[in-house]
């Protein structure tokens, strides 16, 4: 046994430090797994992030992890640590619902290409994260499983669509979480839970499970609890895969161990808004006060005077399409099945032709090129992650920003939603408080393909920010979650179809 006696400070470590504990032999894998299954009944009543929970073949699954342990068999990347996956993302024998009425009894036969490539490097699926139903919108609620509240305020959002496992990461549940990011969704609940993550460039994880098998707007990729667990699930998660076009080959080695850069020699641009996003007041003073005190720091620091504007109706039609490829059969089978979200997407993609869909590609293509231009002059691009702080789960979205009205449901995710169009790695780092107490996250945005580079930009900004009195990662208050919030399963409307509770669970099909 490790000095680490209590559970409470086991599931504090980083995944790093777990991974080399396990590997010295001071826990074991199933000690591990065992304290966070009791961090789970103990938080996740408070903050419903956790959805369908795989008890016993976790369970076996650390048995035999702490087998090769005492065996001295080489050990995988990931060996033994526990974790989440996104509830979009398939996982063979477990429950995996979309939060939609549909599939609340849906039990994928096999795993999706990333849950495959992280149990292969020896992560141990543990449980399946809170989403928005299908994935729409920043916003973690759906009529299966109900809300997942922030862990620094329960009564406000964590963001979306992979709330649930940014929830979960900030409240130490599991050390490593899947997620998935189309205008935003890995970035803005990391940036609001005060967790780390990474949309990488497309085609560096393999995704075999996208409609549109050449569409770039969505990738899957890793969160944890800083630069360098991300970094380490990231060397796990590349590669390429037969069902995925767009998969290009990536050497893990690339990723782990990070190389070490140094923030005085990097040259950075900055923009609060991209000349075209609302952006409240608060966040906009808060963006400032960071950057003034990182441009002390770098080689250099400059302000981008952009426009990109016409990146809003680009990304309309671009992403109306890709929700038109996914849900216009069950749209026409199962109207009844599909949400608000779902809805809007299919609505607005009624009102477009070829000629939207060839202007919008266009526009994309003129974007990439001016954010990759731009990259002659600087390492990194640094943005705010989102407009403003949470607001109450209870709201779908945010409907005005600064006094200005958002057009649709996902406009006030324009941040990160640009960023997505231009297909370069972008990542959310935790960088302290807000003005309201709540976490704020950077976006640090790198070029094309240099996603390795971008994580130890990362990994030097966060070792400056940590070094800075009182400006350690934010953490939630956990005694304050001790009491569960009921209200966060008032959306509840059709539960999760299956017999039993958390580890004896007997799936049947949804009816």
């Amino acid at each position: 046994m490790s000095d680490l006696d209590q559970p409470s400070d086991l599931v504090a470590q980083t995944a790093v430090a777990l991974r080399d504990l396990i590997a010295s032999r001071d826990i074991s894998p199933v000690e591990l797994l065992d304290a966070c299954l009791a961090r789970i009944d103990q938080l996740n009543p408070s903050v419903n992030a956790i959805c369908a929970r795989d008890d016993v073949r976790a369970k076996a699954a650390a048995l035999e992890a702490e087998k090769k342990v005492r065996s001295g068999d080489a050990l995988a990347p990931l060996h033994g640590l526990p974790l989440g996956v996104k509830d979009l993302q398939d996982t063979a024998g477990l429950l995996t619902t979309y939060g939609n009425v549909r599939l609340r009894g849906n039990v994928p036969k096999v795993d999706n290409a990333l849950v495959s490539r992280l149990k292969q490097a020896g992560a141990i699926v543990t449980a399946k994260t809170n989403v928005p139903d299908m994935g729409a919108g920043g916003n973690t609620r759906n009529p299966v499983w109900g809300a997942t509240g922030n862990p620094f305020n329960t009564k406000l959002n964590a963001g979306g669509s992979s709330g649930g496992s940014a929830a979960a990461l900030a409240t130490d549940m599991l050390p490593l979480c899947t997620g998935s990011d189309t205008g935003g969704s890995l970035r803005l609940p990391a940036a609001l839970c005060g967790v780390v993550g990474l949309r990488p460039s497309p085609g560096m994880i393999a995704n075999d499970a996208r409609s549109l098998g050449w569409s770039a707007i969505s990738v899957l990729g890793p969160m944890g609890r800083n630069v360098e667990d991300t970094a380490l699930m990231m060397s796990a998660s590349v590669g390429c895969h037969p069902m995925d076009p767009l998969g290009i080959p990536v050497a893990a080695s690339d990723f782990w161990p990070l190389a070490e850069l140094d923030l005085s020699d990097l040259r950075i641009g900055v923009t609060a808004d991209f000349g075209a996003c609302a952006i409240d007041p608060l966040i906009r003073s808060t963006f400032n006060q960071r950057i003034k005190a990182l441009s002390s720091q770098v080689k250099s620091c400059q302000w981008l005077d952009w426009d990109l504007s016409e990146g809003h109706h680009c990304f309309d039609v671009i992403r109306a399409e890709s929700f038109l490829a996914g849900f216009a059969e069950v749209n026409r089978t199962h109207p009844e099945s599909l949400g608000p979200n779902v809805r809007a997407n299919l609505a607005i993609a009624e009102k477009f032709g070829l000629a939207d869909r060839a202007q919008a590609h266009l526009t994309q293509t003129q974007l990439f090129k001016q954010f990759q231009t731009s990259f002659e002059d600087f390492d990194l691009i640094v943005a705010p992650v989102t407009p403003l702080s949470p607001f109450p789960w209870k709201l779908p979205y945010a409907q005005e920003i600064d006094g200005v009205p958002q057009r649709n449901y996902y406009e006030w995710l324009s941040l990160t939603y640009l960023v997505t169009l231009s297909t370069c790695p972008a990542l959310s780092l935790p960088m302290g408080l807000d003005e309201t107490g709540m976490p704020f996250g950077l976006q640090l945005i790198a070029p094309l393909r240099q996603d390795a580079r971008l994580l130890s930009m990362a990994k030097a900004m966060e070792r400056w920010w940590t070094l800075q009195e009182g400006s350690s990662r934010p953490l939630p208050d956990l005694q304050a979650l001790s009491q569960p919030t009921a209200d966060l399963k008032e959306l509840v409307t059709h539960p999760p179809v299956f017999d039993g509770i958390s580890d004896i669970f007997e799936m049947r099909p949804a009816v």
